[in-house]
């Protein structure tokens, strides 16, 4: 996708270990961009979170020893910038060496220096979710007995639905995958989709979101491309899509898009998280 600007960002490239702390280690990538391809350009069409999940964080008190934690960071979809994940990493990474009086102290840190890069607050929270209960509202579709042989680009033409037959229904689906746009490393993940509307067609929804499987975006990006779609495709009257990516480096992160008026889902993590 050439709307990403990644120039200077440190993904593709042999980057140092940090050794000592660093917030300019963090690289923004304007959301505007990749929106605009998707015809957003004004109001956004949805709210939404992207919560990343820490679960290598460490950092000195000030007699030098060690304290471990994992932590929810949560960046608004409102803000005018995306923070690239490597660069996260390494500026985690930065804080091991650096000396704090406290975990508030730490938490204060790393909340102005992100939302300073992202352009809007950023909040941390100490801990991360709890694995998945076992529920029967979700609906796999992933068992579909179908032919597949589109692999990208994403295919929204693939997306239909049934106005005569309006429902609530909770779909999910293990075979999201797309790729790093710079790197080209795969991305994985368990994408959710909560919806009030005409009902959508199952087979034609799997082959969709199989589509993304050579297509090269961001995380947030991918999930923004997933809800555009369905909400031009399928008009529903209300529209849920989280997609929950595997963890690469002591993170995963976890974009939520959803119409206005819609409560985040309630934070959780996969087997494959």
């Amino acid at each position: 996708m050439n709307a990403n600007t990644t120039a200077g960002s440190p993904l593709g490239r042999d980057t140092a270990y940090p050794s000592g702390y660093d917030p300019g280690l963090l690289y923004p990538i304007p959301r505007a961009p990749a929106r605009a391809q998707l015809g957003i350009t004004g109001a956004l069409p949805f709210v939404g979170v992207d919560r990343w999940q820490a679960f290598e964080l460490s950092w000195l008190d000030l007699r030098g020893k060690p304290h471990v934690a994992t932590a929810t960071l949560q960046v608004p979809a409102s803000s005018p910038h995306l923070v690239e994940s490597k660069s996260l990493k390494l500026y985690l990474n930065s804080l091991n060496a650096a000396r704090f009086a406290n975990a508030e102290a730490v938490q204060a840190c790393i909340e102005a220096d992100l939302s300073a890069a992202a352009g809007a607050p950023v909040t941390l929270a100490y801990g991360v979710a709890p694995m998945d209960a076992a529920t029967g509202d979700t609906t796999s579709i992933d068992d579909l007995d179908i032919t597949i042989d589109c692999y990208g680009p994403p295919d929204a033409a693939l997306l239909q639905a049934d106005p005569g037959n309006v429902v609530e229904e909770t779909l999910s689906s293990a075979l999201l995958k797309s790729n790093c746009p710079v790197t080209g490393q795969p991305d994985w993940a368990d994408v959710t989709i909560a919806y009030r509307g005409p009902r959508i067609d199952r087979a034609g929804l799997l082959r969709y979101i199989v589509s993304f499987r050579e297509h090269a975006g961001f995380h947030e990006q991918c999930v923004e491309q997933l809800f555009a779609d369905l909400l031009a495709r399928c008009a529903p009257i209300a529209l849920s899509v989280e997609a929950r990516y595997t963890r690469r480096g002591g993170l995963d992160i976890n974009p939520w898009r959803g119409t206005p008026g819609s409560m985040p889902p309630a934070p959780r993590r996969t087997l494959r998280q």
